[in-house]
């Protein structure tokens, strides 16, 4: 992807663009911040399922991960985008997204150390996002271990 080409597409200048997205990937991270967001606003038309706190955070991180894997290019240059060096606003935004749809999963379930949880979820989804994306794990690993994750932290 070249930012000339997103800008002739967008139908705006190349400095707009670049005056917006300083970076491809700061470009990218808001492009992933959108995507979260488009996760947790349909979470929420359709909640997720389950009887335990553990397996309606399954059900939403499931759902997730299959949206994910319909664009695996898209997918892969997001993750690189996110392990690129440097702050980036637009990382922050992907986390605080992430925290939205656990906590939307959660609904009115009181749960200690959410905050410490809704982390550590993130990390195991992103480290298995990593490994999809680089081939060492298969696509449907993911949600097992994000399933795993969440049974082995919350109630």
């Amino acid at each position: 992807m070249q930012m000339r080409d997103v800008a002739g597409h967008a139908g705006v200048a190349l400095g707009t663009l670049y005056r917006h997205f300083p970076s491809k990937d700061e470009l990218l991270l808001a492009a992933l911040a959108e995507q979260i967001e488009t996760l947790r606003a349909r979470s929420e038309q359709r909640p997720a399922t389950g009887d335990t706190p553990s397996e309606r955070v399954a059900d939403v991180l499931r759902r997730a991960c299959r949206a994910l894997q319909r664009r695996p290019e898209l997918t892969a240059a997001l993750i690189t985008a996110m392990t690129s060096t440097g702050d980036a606003p637009g990382k922050i935004g992907v986390h605080d997204g992430f925290s939205a749809i656990i906590s939307g999963a959660l609904g009115d379930h009181h749960v200690e150390n959410l905050d410490a949880i809704q982390r550590v979820l993130g990390h195991v989804w992103f480290s298995s996002l990593v490994a999809w994306v680089g081939g060492t794990t298969p696509a449907g690993r993911m949600g097992d271990d994000l399933e795993s994750a969440a049974r082995l932290l919350l109630p």
